[in-house]
């Protein structure tokens, strides 16, 4: 992880972060899948606009473009719904880190199905202490609603899950030469045609009655921003720095959240927040590496 990249994961978190806010203002007024199926489809043609001014190709192969259904499935269409089911059912904030346990899935599967990323005794120690500074920041209290509402916290594990495998199938892309910005128009097209039936089955969206403007609002915030240019973001990551790195985003979201509420709307950091900054900090440090580097040091000076 040099720079560049740290850089794109605190991007890709304030993107995301604020995907929570977005479905938040538009569950009051639509259903799930509809709010899940307009935030691909206008992320979709966000993205074919792009492609057209930026004179990108989009590859039209069949082997490839079944790939993009499978990282539509796994990254958009199986992880959204769920989220914004669960969301309708338990409190945004055990959602976050019912969500932060991606990368605890992720390295599991990575140590599983690649030959390159492997489970280490750094990774796991820093994805504990992580997921503790996250469990800080967002509050202890938010915990205490676990045991409650089971099946929509299973579904936020579902998505997590889900998410880890896509992080995983994801990587192929780069091998087979695809640019991050046809990857994302690939998904979310196809994410948008997985979805369409079933929208038109369950929500009937034509007897739904017309969404207010901050709905609108809160739909093209979470298409352009938390879709369209995440996903951009998103596979330049994964194409660089991996799956287990890329991860680890879901300890950065909720750190942008406060530190955007902080700068912008004024509010105040408690001692909490600080205390699981530092955690979140630590085992970011202990997952890349620094840490056991750091460590090492003082041993290696001592040898004679």
């Amino acid at each position: 992880m040099n720079l560049l990249n740290w850089s794109l994961l605190l991007a890709l978190s304030l993107l995301w972060g604020g995907s929570f806010f977005f479905v938040g203002v538009a569950v009051r007024a639509l259903p799930p899948f509809t709010i899940v199926l307009l935030r691909v489809a206008i992320a979709a043609l966000a993205l074919h606009l792009v492609l057209r001014i930026t004179r990108t190709a989009m590859p039209w192969d069949g082997g490839l473009w079944l790939a993009f259904f499978g990282m539509g499935l796994l990254n958009n269409a199986i992880p959204f719904s769920l989220i914004v089911w669960g969301q309708t059912h338990i409190a945004s904030g055990l959602a976050s880190i019912l969500n932060a346990t991606t990368p605890l899935f992720t390295i599991v599967i990575a140590h599983a199905l690649t030959p390159d990323e492997r489970l280490s005794a750094n990774r796991i120690a820093g994805i504990l202490i992580g997921l503790a500074g996250v469990i800080v920041m967002i509050g202890p209290q938010a915990l205490a609603g676990l045991g409650e509402n089971v099946l929509a916290q299973l579904a936020i594990l579902g998505a997590a899950l889900s998410y880890g495998f896509a992080a995983i199938f994801g990587r192929r892309f780069k091998r087979l030469g695809v640019p991050p910005l046809a990857t994302a128009t690939g998904q979310v097209t196809a994410s948008t045609v997985l979805l369409l039936p079933m929208v038109l089955l369950i929500d009937r969206p034509w007897i739904l009655a017309a969404p207010s403007l901050p709905v609108w609002a809160a739909i093209l915030g979470l298409a352009l921003l938390s879709t369209a240019l995440a996903y951009v973001v998103f596979f330049r990551i994964l194409a660089s720095a991996g799956a287990v790195n890329l991860s680890l985003v879901t300890f950065l979201i909720p750190v942008s959240a406060i530190i955007l509420g902080a700068l912008i709307l004024g509010e105040r950091m408690a001692t909490t927040d600080f205390v699981g900054l530092g955690l979140i900090g630590v085992g970011l440090a202990a997952i890349d590496g620094r840490l056991a580097r750091i460590w090492s040091r003082p041993a290696a000076a001592k040898r004679p």
